[in-house]
This record gives C-alpha cells, structure tokens and sequence, in this order.
C-alpha cells in the first residue's frame, strides 16, 4: 500500500481526494491537511510514501511546505496538485523538490497513475504543464543577477513586488502594473513573507524602507 497524505486548503477539494484516493486500489490516505504548515507536521507523525499539495494555501504556501517536507523525509514524494500551471509555480515547485505536477481537473486514474509513477522513484508532468515547462528551457536564459544582490535570498522579482507593496498597492494593482496573474502575484508575497519574517504587509513596508527597497 502507498502510504498517502493529502493536502489542500478548501476542504470541498480535500475531502474529495480522500474519498477518491479511499476507493483507489493499492492507496491508504494516512492524514490530510488544510494548509502547509499542518502539512509539515503530520508528515513528521503519519510518515507518508507521497504527499499531494495543493499550491494556493494560507500560513504556508506548496511550494515553501514541499520544500520543508523534503527536510523532514527527504524519501517523501511530492506531487503538486495546483489550478494553476504558470511558469513560477512550475519551477518553485520543481525546485523545492517536487517530483509530479498535476492540474487540478486531473481524473482518478491519472491521480492514481501519478502516485505510482512518484512511488516508483519517476518524475511524472501534466502535459499541459510539461509544454509550459520545454517552452520555458528553450527560451534564453537571463543574465544572473548578483548573489548579494537583495538582502534574504530575494529575488529580483520578488524585490520588485516589495517596493510595489511598499508603495500601498494592492495585489490586483501589482497584477496590472507587472502583467501577471493575481495567483502568481501572492506566490512571491508569500515566498516574501518566508523570506523576510514578516507577518503582515506594515512589517513589509518597514523592512522595505530598511532594505532602501523602496522609491
């Protein structure tokens, strides 16, 4: 049996992939989890073989939980289960060690088949997902930017939707000025907040003002 631990903030959606994954061949749910954080601790206490994460969470986002569950069992496999499939939660979730991606329309046998892909050592792509990604590698790679360049391990990106928080704009308002979706704009405010320590947007704007972050 692959031991396996679901992970999503809308209990709708949550509890649907329990009662799906319960009726799978081969699958037992060990736990599930309505956002990263509690994520993190029940892997640490059910010990799963393959984590499904939702992307969009409070407190702690997919990306910054898979990257925490990989320090606790770095034999977990993570599969990130996400709406969206943009090129910042792609390669986040990649990089923080996620092996399977998957939208969220995704049917039971896909689900099923992507556990056991995972479970067996293989990385396994949505197609959708797998074109954004080969479209992705093959454009030119941008210069790198210096190490030292923003204080934390902020990003340039990141840096630059700080001075815009800084400036009191509102998440739809970054969207508009960056031409980027809302969904991505509040991946980097919560990689920001990881980052930085802050707990709400006026510790961001302190920090900013800190950092000369600002304009």
């Amino acid at each position: 049996m692959i031991r396996v631990l679901v992970v999503d903030d809308q209990a709708l959606v949550r509890e649907g992939l329990v009662n799906i994954l319960r009726l799978t061949d081969g699958v037992e749910v060990v736990g599930a989890a309505g956002d990263g954080e509690e994520a993190v601790g029940l892997v640490a206490t059910t010990h799963p073989d393959v984590v499904l994460m939702d992307l969009r969470m409070p407190r702690l986002d997919g990306v910054e939980a898979t990257r925490q569950v990989r320090a606790v069992d770095a034999q977990v496999k993570v599969i990130v289960l996400t709406t969206f499939a943009d090129d910042d939660s792609i390669f986040g979730a990649l990089q923080a060690g996620a092996r399977g991606y998957l939208t969220k329309d995704a049917g039971p046998e896909e689900l099923k088949r992507a556990i056991e892909t995972v479970h067996a050592g293989q990385a396994l792509l949505d197609p959708a997902v797998q074109s954004r990604l080969l479209d992705r590698l093959g454009r030119p790679a941008p210069a790198p930017a210096a190490a030292s360049a923003y204080p934390d391990g902020l990003t340039a990106r990141e840096a630059e939707v700080l001075t815009l928080i800084a400036e009191g704009l509102s998440n739809l308002e970054i969207r508009e000025r960056l031409f980027v979706s809302e969904a991505t704009v509040k991946t980097h405010i919560n990689s920001i907040f990881s980052k930085t320590g802050a707990r709400d947007r006026a510790q961001l704007v302190i920090y900013a003002n800190r950092h000369h972050l600002t304009r």
